[in-house]
């Protein structure tokens, strides 16, 4: 039904460089011997940021400096613990191999931590409360657990609770009408910003949440993955028009990690809004068409690629294409996915757009978001 893509994989085989056909073999295409894809593998080692990304790669696995970090302390894009692992997840690098393996490993490992999260007060502290808010998304250990899950480690055991936590940010919303019940508001206090809030504890959904379960297994029974597509659908209606909130963490008023205080939307061009079409694909992961914001990208999706299956969009203004290459940079977490290595030419623009759009399609033809 979704994935007649010749004319698209076509195009990416002609255009796409080292990155994009090694993912378009290994993932979609499931079309290479060993040896082509070690031979493949060993093409994006050599590509200029997955270069960079070994600079930033610490004698004790860690990789770059803490992790969603503060940019005066960067000494490139990459030089954070998230952008590292993001970008290791976007060029699919295997988790067997030492670079991901010991990633992982310095994750887990308190000692370790303590070490990277020295570099600054706020993040010693940050650490320090890294337990509280994993059900809201706004805790350091949030983004931390993600990351194994991108990497490939999201099933393991030590995982299971974080993976527990993110069904259930989502689900626990069908317990709401209104989303305004989750939320306390004093109109009294005399602060410069008073936002409603919600505790650390208080269930609620977030793109690190999205992401873990798009990459994990443990969680899926014919059972919750039906629910979990009533509970995104049943998010979409109560978050319309919806002003957001705010987490009381400490007797302050911080800003929760990421979370999904709108409703999702479906793909539309030129998008600009950070993390679209990544976020789509994840809804894809976890639960593909059965909610309504999926079903209707793929519609506009289809519509789109009708003609000679290459996914291209117009701007406005030299300035809009600019904002829009500047959604592919590499392992960043508020960009989209970004194979190319460089976006002079449309030809690159089309390229990721186009093998994103391959990708979607199919996922939800292949079931991988299915039992």
């Amino acid at each position: 039904m979704y994935f007649d893509c010749q004319n698209s994989i076509d195009y990416l085989l002609e255009h796409g460089r080292d990155v994009i056909k090694y993912r378009l073999h290994k993932d979609i295409l499931h079309d290479l011997t060993a040896a082509e894809e070690q031979t493949l593998l060993e093409r994006v080692m050599q590509t200029p940021d997955y270069q960079l990304l070994m600079t930033h790669v610490k004698p004790n696995g860690y990789i770059g400096r803490g992790m969603h970090s503060w940019e005066k302390f960067k000494t490139s894009h990459l030089d954070d613990g998230e952008n590292a692992a993001r970008l290791l997840h976007n060029y699919a690098i295997p988790k067997d191999m030492p670079i991901v393996k010991n990633f992982v490993s310095a994750m887990r490992d308190d000692a370790v931590l303590q070490e990277e999260f020295s570099y600054y007060h706020p993040e010693t502290v940050r650490l320090e409360q890294r337990s509280l808010g994993i059900n809201s998304g706004s805790t350091l250990d949030v983004t931390l657990f993600a990351c194994q899950a991108l990497l490939g480690y999201g099933d393991d055991p030590q995982m299971h609770h974080f993976v527990d936590a993110s069904y259930n940010a989502f689900v626990s919303l069908l317990d709401y009408e209104d989303i305004h019940a989750i939320t306390d508001y004093n109109p009294n206090l005399k602060r410069k910003y008073n936002y409603p809030t919600i505790t650390p504890d208080t269930y609620f959904p977030c793109q690190y949440h999205l992401e873990t379960l798009a990459n994990t297994q443990s969680w899926r029974t014919e059972e919750s993955v039906s629910r979990l597509a009533q509970a995104i659908d049943h998010h979409d209606r109560i978050t319309e028009n919806f002003g957001g909130f705010a987490v009381k963490l400490g007797g302050k008023q911080v800003g929760p990690g990421w979370a999904y205080m709108n409703p999702f939307f479906p793909l539309s061009f030129p998008q600009k809004a950070p993390n679209h079409r990544k976020t789509l694909t994840a809804l894809a992961k976890v639960c593909g068409d059965r909610t309504k914001v999926v079903r209707e990208s793929a519609e506009t999706l289809l519509e789109m690629l009708s003609g000679d299956g290459v996914l291209r969009t117009t701007f406005a203004s030299s300035y809009e294409k600019s904002r829009f290459k500047d959604n592919f940079r590499s392992g960043h977490p508020y960009a989209e996915v970004g194979l190319e290595p460089d976006h002079k030419k449309d030809t690159a623009i089309w390229c990721e757009l186009t093998f994103w759009a391959v990708e979607f399609l199919y996922i939800l033809e292949n079931g991988k978001n299915q039992l």
